[in-house]
């Protein structure tokens, strides 16, 4: 094993500090890790989603195609972040949306099977698969809120200060797409507040 996966590892693993070491030793049987070269997709609109991601090194971008054939973004992974359609997935559903990755990432994985498998064997393992659920509702409806009670200033402001650890990491268009504007608007809110 590469030593850098053994510090992947570590860090997932200290995730699970309510777990017994007996299913630790389970989990850690359970899960695999795996490469992605950039553009590679983590999983397709169209397909069921086997198995949960979590990002040790890179950055993924989630998004749908519109019925005009646009990419829209709908939200970035990036590093100790799940990648995942959680709806889709806990329901075994066809995903509708596209994961990929816009550089080369380290993602380790479990499937869906030993998930729900942990669940029923370990009353911990459930809290944790609770705590995932909450995480993403609340990233979720965030989005959704944003677009009911921001402007895209506002949006583009709360952006970079949730995500600073990307902002350079990803392109004018594909941020003007999460946020639900032009390119041209999006450069036009940057001068503005440049000009502050």
């Amino acid at each position: 094993m590469k030593k850098e996966y053994q510090a992947y590892f570590d860090t997932y693993f200290n995730l699970f500090s309510h777990a017994t070491p007996e299913e630790i030793a389970i989990i850690k049987m359970q899960v695999t890790i795996k490469e992605y070269g950039k553009k590679e997709f983590f999983f397709k609109s169209g397909e069921i989603q086997t198995k949960m991601g979590f990002v040790c090194k890179g950055l993924l971008r989630r998004y749908y195609i519109n019925d005009k054939g646009n990419s829209i973004t709908t939200g970035f992974v990036n590093e100790n972040k799940y990648a995942t359609d959680y709806p889709a997935f806990i329901r075994q559903k066809p995903t509708k949306y596209f994961m990929e990755c816009l550089e080369p990432s380290i993602i380790i994985e479990l499937s869906y099977e030993h998930i729900q498998d942990g669940y029923k064997k370990f009353k911990s393992n459930e809290m944790y698969g609770r705590l995932i659920a909450e995480k993403v509702l609340t990233i979720q409806t965030d989005r959704v809120e944003s677009f009911l009670f921001e402007n895209a200033e506002e949006r583009y402001l709360n952006f970079i200060n949730e995500n600073a650890a990307i902002m350079n990491r990803i392109s004018l268009t594909h941020l003007a797409s999460y946020l639900g504007i032009e390119r041209q608007s999006l450069s036009r809110i940057r001068s503005k507040i440049a000009k502050k």
